[in-house]
């Protein structure tokens, strides 16, 4: 496996950053991995790098670079991380989701998967028909674009200890959606990141085993 920071064009010209894990043998499709609204951080990075090691062609786009470059925040910033995430422009966040699928069709077939704010984004990008298969963990504000629909299969992850998106949320989410929602026991918002208190590894393992066994039903070749 191997891995390197490279530079994407979006079509209205912007340039991007974008963290990028090769697996060693030939890859099995290609994954967008969608950042926290924290950024482009190390945990996302790890996980770019796990997917790799799964087999994929994994491509964690800096989302927050249409705001300020190579912007990473600690995880009590909420204050900043809130303020950057109002700045984006949703059109061209879906620009720059392009950019990243793009590149990430070398491999094959392409999956989003994300986590929290890039949680709904991997649903955004299903919904643009950016992607073939899609994952969101804990993504809540895909409450705010429910009349779109997923050209994809998807896959929704959520804790049920999570006091950002509580039941009612899920629920609206749940009748909405045609995919899979799993709902993992003694789970709070952001379980699968080792860098913050709220990590289960529990819910992580098994989780990223329902993740692994759909991605590789539905980017198969």
């Amino acid at each position: 496996m191997s891995s390197e920071t490279i530079s994407l064009t979006a079509e209205d010209g912007h340039v991007l950053n974008a963290f990028v894990a090769r697996p060693a043998a030939v890859p099995k499709g290609g994954l967008i991995i969608f950042q926290e609204i924290f950024g482009l951080t190390g945990h996302i990075k790890a996980i770019a790098e796990k997917f790799a090691a799964a087999g994929y062609l994994a491509v964690a786009p800096a989302m927050f670079d249409r705001i300020k470059s190579d912007m990473v925040l600690s995880y009590t910033d909420f204050t900043t991380a809130r303020a950057t995430m109002s700045q984006l422009d949703r059109a061209k966040c879906v620009l720059d989701m392009k950019a990243a699928a793009d590149y990430a069709r070398s491999a094959g077939k392409v999956g989003s998967i994300g986590f929290c704010w890039g949680g709904s984004m991997a649903d955004l990008a299903a919904c643009h028909g950016l992607v073939d298969a899609g994952v969101s963990y804990y993504g809540r504000m895909t409450v705010e674009w429910l009349d779109l629909q997923p050209a994809c299969p998807m896959l929704y992850h959520y804790g049920d200890r999570d006091a950002l998106i509580p039941a009612d949320v899920i629920e609206q989410i749940r009748r909405k959606r045609h995919g899979q929602v799993h709902i993992w026991g003694n789970a709070d918002h952001g379980f699968c990141c080792e860098d913050r208190p709220q990590y289960n590894a529990t819910a992580t393992a098994q989780s990223m085993q329902v993740t692994l066994e759909f991605l590789e039903a539905h980017l198969g070749k």
